[in-house]
């Protein structure tokens, strides 16, 4: 059985480099613009202005090789297992966030608000955040 993750999309944001980011979305991120590839566009015709959706990105800089780490990356902190933290650096480094759609644009993409990652990170993939 071959399992493949395709990436659907890309995001452009102005956070260049691993230390522009924040730790979280709700720490100073800025808006960024979640690109939808061609091939995949029929799935974002319903996704709407205002809507929050949550954003599934594979985080493409990270340390595949960490298991242990120290929360919010204070040196001060236990060593911690990976699995209980939102450390980006993991065995499949996929990210989760929490956005709201500023708005819908040409081409296949959407503005979003509050995205904590680097550009050109890859998507996997959206779902609507039913819980907001």
């Amino acid at each position: 059985m071959e399992h493949q993750l395709k990436f659907i999309g890309t995001i452009h944001s102005a956070l260049k480099t691993l230390e522009d980011c924040p730790l979280l979305e709700n720490e100073n991120a800025p808006e960024a613009v979640v690109e939808i590839f061609d091939d995949f566009a029929d799935g974002i015709k319903n996704i709407k202005t205002g809507v929050e959706i949550i954003l599934f990105t594979w985080l493409h800089r990270a340390d595949r090789t960490v298991l242990k780490t120290k929360p919010r990356n204070n040196p001060d902190a236990l060593m911690t297992g990976v699995f209980s933290t939102r450390s980006p650096d993991r065995p499949n480094p996929i990210g989760i966030h929490f956005v709201k759609v500023i708005s819908v644009l040409p081409g296949n993409k959407l503005q979003v608000g509050g995205l904590e990652v680097l550009d050109q990170t890859p998507l996997i993939d959206i779902k609507p955040d039913l819980k907001r």
